[in-house]
């Protein structure tokens, strides 16, 4: 089998990446595996390219079509092909095409439309992500909902191609640490309550929308955001002037930009009192999982896969969203929040049953299997 992504360890920044780098870890069990990726260096059952030097200060989208015709160079004598988000999808269409075999394509998100284009102007990765799925012997999804905005963006698709299968959680890796080393390196108060968010300045995830609710927050809680490395686009801008006017106003904000390593983020996790994840959309949301699998009770707005993840009054609690109405969704995460930060029993027994639900449900060993049968069942046809 060949797995095509273009994030893939050690350059992981997204959950895409930490999809696929779990995937493939428990794939190879079931079957031999070769992953093609961005990036250099060699590893065993790994191949890494990089786009044409040819093309170095070219438009972006050209230097992903480069790595898709070296991947699909590449992939003779696999039986079947799996690729993960738009950059990558060519690699898929061009090997199907190439070698005929079946083509597996996991649509992560779809690519936003091209705003601010005219209608009917397409952009190259709703071009390359079209097609692709137009062509694919199988479309997977994280989340019931997600399959439903793929089968209304591509009328044409057949429903029977495109399957639910959620990612999962490393619960080894994912789990309660009870060592606050890592708090006290970043500032945060172990004595003190926190609600957490963890994810990008871009806009879909929703943080201004947080920053304004959190001025009403419990003046005993403190605010940690985990943000990655900022640039320079409005999203960024507009994040960094609200986090500044919040942390004028009052303390316990700590603002943490960069990517954290994994044993720093699960102590961080394990530690919150809430996990806050105000994303406007949202395929599934990973970072949900991983804090439930770290004991950690969880406010959400309820929009894509989140509700089918995190079960409202039991694990968590869903915040309705309506872009018509950032006010009402601002003061809902307030009372969410505050519901949750001043009753530490509630929290308690809340992470409790989000560890229960993730260990139940949501464990990478059967995401694989799953995945696995869905290549079996595709190659008996071929």
């Amino acid at each position: 089998m060949g797995l095509l992504t273009r994030e893939y360890p050690p350059d992981v920044t997204g959950g895409a990446g930490a999809h696929v780098e779990f995937l493939a870890r428990e794939l190879r069990a079931l079957a031999d595996l070769e992953v093609h990726c961005w990036g250099d260096g060699e590893a065993e059952g790994v191949l890494r390219h990089r786009p044409a030097a040819s093309l170095a200060g070219a438009d972006p989208a050209l230097g992903a079509l480069s790595v898709d015709l070296a991947m699909a160079a590449e992939l003779a004598g696999r039986e079947l092909v799996h690729s993960h988000t738009w950059y990558a999808s060519l690699a898929g269409h061009l090997a199907k095409l190439l070698y005929g075999v079946p083509h597996v394509i996991t649509v992560h998100s779809l690519t936003p439309a091209p705003h601010p284009r005219p209608p009917g102007v397409d952009t190259f990765a709703g071009w390359a992500e079209r097609t692709a799925i137009g062509a694919a012997d199988a479309v997977v999804t994280l989340s019931r909902r997600m399959r439903q905005d793929i089968l209304a963006a591509h009328p044409a698709l057949d429903p029977a191609r495109v399957r639910v299968i959620p990612g999962g959680v490393d619960t080894l890796l994912f789990r309660p640490d009870h060592e606050t080393d890592a708090l006290e390196r970043t500032g945060v108060d172990p004595t003190r309550p926190y609600a957490l968010f963890v994810g990008r300045l871009t806009g879909h995830k929703g943080l201004p929308h947080l920053l304004r609710a959190a001025h009403a927050l419990d003046p005993e809680a403190q605010l940690v955001l985990c943000t990655g490395p900022p640039g320079d686009t409005p999203a960024d801008a507009e994040a960094r002037e609200l986090i500044a006017e919040l942390d004028r106003v009052r303390d316990g904000v700590r603002w943490i930009p960069g990517t954290l390593p994994r044993p720093r983020l699960v102590q961080l996790l394990s530690h919150a009192t809430v996990l806050v994840c105000p994303s406007v959309r949202e395929p599934l949301g990973m970072i949900n999982l991983e804090a439930m699998a770290c004991g950690t009770a969880v406010v959400a707005s309820a929009v894509g896969g989140i509700p089918e993840v995190v079960d409202d009054g039991t694990t968590g609690l869903l915040v309705p969203y309506d872009a018509r109405h950032p006010e009402a969704f601002e003061s809902g995460l307030t009372q969410a929040l505050n519901r949750v930060l001043d009753d530490p029993g509630e929290a308690a027994r809340m992470g409790a049953a989000g560890r229960r639900r993730v260990v139940r449900e949501f464990v990478w060993e059967r995401a694989a299997r799953r995945v696995h049968a869905l290549y079996g069942e595709l190659l008996a046809h071929t």
